[in-house]
């Protein structure tokens, strides 16, 4: 699959006109890094890479001027999912973090339009150079799937019980965009499932979730953290009673 993208001209995120050439997508993830470095800048490089944890190194480009550069480097790309999944391993397959950014973006442009056949992929991003910031852009692409493909509860259901942390967040919050077509049974099953979770992750997903729902049905979720005030942590049940 290839795409579209400029191969000069996008160091303020506009491509020269004519100046495109047809590349693969680790040719295109290469052509948006470079835009990327001619817009970074160390100084904030160094303050973002910081508040990540160091998790990984930065450009120093701002979400608004990442996406404007984005924005002129791929929208003619028109990409099936094969070509999705080869750009975010290649994006992921680079340290900087501005490339996996890119990556779940488009992927969460393009969710709707997504196979199962993906879902392996997914998994693999979610538990690669892991923290908050992917993981929590990821989630909403694995929610549009699973509400797609009924059949991946199942998966759903093996990773409230993974040992990697990252995966059962996931699990937990991956129906926060569905307000009353949230399946109740199953986030509070979730909830309970991890809720003697020490991890600070897990806790704070589970009380994300339920005050989530809670704008949708505040008097389930009400219910639901009174009748386990004992199991569930004081962060969850702080969150969860946030707006309630």
């Amino acid at each position: 699959m290839s795409v579209e993208v400029a191969r000069a001209g996008v160091a303020d995120g506009n491509p020269s006109d004519g100046m495109t050439a047809t590349l693969d997508a680790s040719a295109a993830v290469d052509a948006l890094g470079a835009a990327f470095a001619r817009a970074g800048d160390a100084e904030r490089a160094a303050a973002m890479a910081a508040y990540m944890k160091g998790i990984a190194p930065f450009f120093g480009v701002p979400a608004p001027e990442r996406r404007r550069i984005q924005r002129a480097v791929l929208d003619r790309w028109k990409p099936d999912e094969h070509a999705l999944v080869e750009f975010a391993r290649a994006a992921w397959n680079r340290p900087s973090r501005e490339l996996h950014y890119a990556a779940c973006d488009l992927l969460q442009r393009n969710a709707a339009g997504l196979s199962a056949d993906v879902f392996a992929d997914l998994e693999w991003l979610i538990t690669h150079k892991s923290w908050w910031d992917t993981v929590d852009s990821l989630a909403p692409v694995v929610g549009v799937l699973v509400g797609a493909v009924p059949s991946l509860d199942r998966e759903m259901d093996r990773w409230i019980d993974a040992d990697d942390f990252w995966l059962a967040r996931v699990a937990i919050i991956h129906q926060l965009r569905r307000k009353l077509d949230t399946d109740a049974d199953r986030l509070f099953r979730y909830c309970l499932r991890r809720a003697a979770d020490q991890e600070f992750f897990v806790r704070k997903a589970i009380g994300w979730a339920l005050r989530e729902y809670a704008k949708s049905a505040p008097d389930a979720v009400r219910a639901f953290v009174d009748a386990h005030e004992s199991e569930l942590s004081p962060l969850s049940k702080r969150e969860a009673r946030k707006h309630l």
